[in-house]
């Protein structure tokens, strides 16, 4: 017997913990959340911000699940991004895009084939010096400001449209923000009618 797996434990089955129990890819499935979060510059880069990719894994909503990357960009790429996608020339605070279904897989000969990493929910990007003007405007940190952005970003890539949906999406946000402790959001700051 050479390796550690192939030798029997001491212990019997029922009084090893329950984590010591379960399969190697049961292990790593259950310690992973279903949303994977990668924080990066308008190139790609890692970009450090503490805490946010982990805060909106915790508060995504059940539904979320796959890889979602934030981009941390300046006002003129996000302004550039704003006319070319979507016709208008000035900056906003939050884009969001999402990946298509035919993109979430890989093909081989034609056929589908199960991707063994997570599919790509989309990209959202922030514009970090509107949301610096707007964290000061609104009294909190530019993290606290990056977790309402994200959490927003999220929900468009999730399919949500706070213009279309008769409050939906401002419900829902509401509820993921106060359960991160996160204090109003875009759809209230921005004038829309009360979230109930």
């Amino acid at each position: 017997m050479s390796s550690r797996e192939d030798r029997p434990s001491l212990r019997p089955a029922s009084s090893r913990p329950p984590r010591a129990r379960m399969k190697r890819k049961e292990r790593s499935a259950a310690g992973r959340s279903p949303l994977s979060v990668l924080i990066a510059d308008a190139v790609g880069r890692p970009v450090p911000v503490p805490g946010l990719a982990r805060w909106l894994a915790r508060v995504a909503p059940k539904g979320a699940h796959g890889a979602v990357t934030l981009a941390l960009v300046g006002d003129r790429q996000v302004r550039g991004l704003n006319r070319r996608y979507r016709g208008i020339d000035q900056v906003t605070d939050v884009l969001s895009f999402p990946t298509s279904p035919e993109d979430r897989r890989t093909t081989d000969g034609g056929r589908a084939v199960r991707q063994r990493q997570q599919p790509s929910l989309g990209d959202v990007v922030i514009a970090t010096g509107m949301a610096a003007r707007q964290a000061r405007m609104a009294g909190h940190s530019v993290a606290t400001e990056f977790r309402i952005l994200a959490l927003h970003g999220l929900l468009h890539l999730l399919g949500y449209d706070h213009e279309l949906d008769d409050g939906r999406m401002a419900r829902l946000e509401r509820t993921l923000r106060r359960r991160g402790g996160v204090g109003p959001g875009l759809i209230e700051r921005n004038g829309a009618r009360p979230v109930r």
